[in-house]
C-alpha cells in the first residue's frame, strides 16, 4: 500500500492525537472508548502494512511561458522573465507559509527565506525554467515539505479556476486571502504582458492555452465571482477530525453541515469538549459562482442559552 509523506505525517499525527485522548478518557464513556481504540488499531495497521518513509526528494516545477516576451525557444525577454520568477516565488512562499498559520493582512511574509525556489535549469519547448526548492541548511535527511506542498495547493487552484465552480470553490476555501492575492497578482503579471505559461509538476501539467483563457480565470477568481459572510448557526456539533481540521455539524433546521476548521482555532482538539451540546456556532459562508456554499468554523463555539439553563 502506497502512503505518500503528508499522508504518513498527518496519520502519525492522529494516531498521537488518539493515544492522549484516550487516557484522558473516563473509563465509563465506552462507547466513545471503544471507537477511539478501534481507530487506534486501524491507523497502527495502516502504519505498519506502508512501506517506510524514504527521503524525500526535492520538490520541483517547470514553468514554461509563451506568447510576446518570448522569442520561439530562443530565449524570453529578460525584464519579464525576472518579473514572473519573482511573482511566482512569492506566490509559492506566501502558500508555503500559510501553511503553518494565517498571514497577516500586511507586512512581511513569515519564513520567506525557507521556501525559496532555486532555478537548476532552463527548458524549451516554448521557453522557461525548471525551479527546485532549496535544501535545508544543515543538509540533514529530506528537504522542506513545505514548498511541495504549496506547489500541489497552486495546481489544484490553477486546475479549479479551468475547471466548474465547485472544483474553484473547493480550492479557494484552501487557500490563504493574502496567499491568494499573490497568486492573482502572478497572473496578472503574465496577462498584462500578453504571456501565458504551463506549470508541470510530478506528471501533472496546468496550461493556459492563450491569453483570453487566462483572462477569463483571473475574473473567476476576482474578487466579485466570490461571496463571503459571517453566519451565526444554532445547532450541535457532531463530529470532528483534529488532524484534518474539518467538522460535522448539525443545525436545528436539521441541516447537515461539512467544513473546516480555522487556523485561528489554535487547538481544534479543544472542539471535543463541545460535542453533543446545543451550540451557537460562527461560521465564514463562502460561496464562488454557482458553487454550493464552502463553510468554515471561524471560532470555539458557545453553549446556547436553553442549554445553559
Amino acid at each position: 500500500m502506497e502512503m505518500d509523506r503528508d499522508e504518513r505525517m498527518h496519520r502519525e499525527s492522529e494516531l498521537t492525537f488518539l493515544r492522549q485522548r484516550l487516557e484522558s478518557l473516563p473509563e465509563n464513556a465506552r462507547i466513545m472508548r471503544m471507537s477511539t481504540q478501534s481507530r487506534i488499531r486501524d491507523l497502527e495497521s495502516r502504519l505498519e502494512r506502508a512501506p517506510a518513509m524514504a527521503s524525500s526528494a526535492p520538490a520541483r516545477v517547470r514553468l514554461a511561458f509563451n506568447g510576446a516576451p518570448v522569442i520561439g525557444t530562443h530565449g524570453i525577454y529578460a525584464d519579464f522573465g525576472v518579473k514572473a520568477l519573482s511573482a511566482f516565488n512569492d506566490a509559492i512562499s506566501a502558500v508555503a507559509a500559510s501553511l503553518q498559520a494565517p498571514l497577516a493582512p500586511m507586512g512581511p511574509i513569515p519564513a520567506r527565506g525557507e521556501h525559496q525556489l532555486l532555478i537548476t535549469r532552463t527548458v524549451h519547448g516554448s521557453f522557461g525554467f525548471e525551479l527546485e526548492e532549496c535544501p535545508k541548511e544543515d543538509g540533514a535527511d529530506g528537504l522542506l515539505s513545505g514548498v511541495g506542498r504549496a506547489l500541489e495547493n497552486v495546481e489544484r487552484l490553477l486546475e479549479g479556476s479551468l475547471g466548474s465552480d465547485d472544483d474553484l470553490a473547493d480550492s479557494l476555501a484552501e487557500t490563504d486571502p493574502r496567499a491568494l492575492d499573490k497568486i492573482v497578482g502572478f497572473l496578472q503579471l503574465l496577462s498584462e504582458n500578453q504571456a501565458v505559461c504551463t506549470m508541470q509538476s510530478k506528471g501533472r501539467s496546468i496550461r493556459f492555452s492563450d491569453v483570453g483563457q487566462l483572462r477569463t480565470c483571473l475574473a473567476r477568481l476576482a474578487t466579485d465571482n466570490r461571496h463571503e459572510e459571517t453566519v451565526v448557526l444554532n445547532g450541535t456539533l457532531l463530529g470532528i477530525l483534529p488532524c484534518s481540521r474539518t467538522f460535522e455539524f448539525r443545525s436545528v433546521d436539521n441541516e447537515l453541515i461539512k467544513g473546516r476548521i480555522s487556523q485561528t482555532i489554535d487547538e481544534p482538539e479543544s472542539l471535543n469538549s463541545f460535542l453533543g451540546k446545543e451550540l451557537v456556532v460562527h461560521m465564514l459562508k463562502a460561496t464562488v459562482g454557482e458553487a454550493r456554499p464552502r463553510y468554515q468554523l471561524v471560532r470555539e463555539p458557545e453553549e446556547a442559552e436553553s442549554a445553559k439553563g
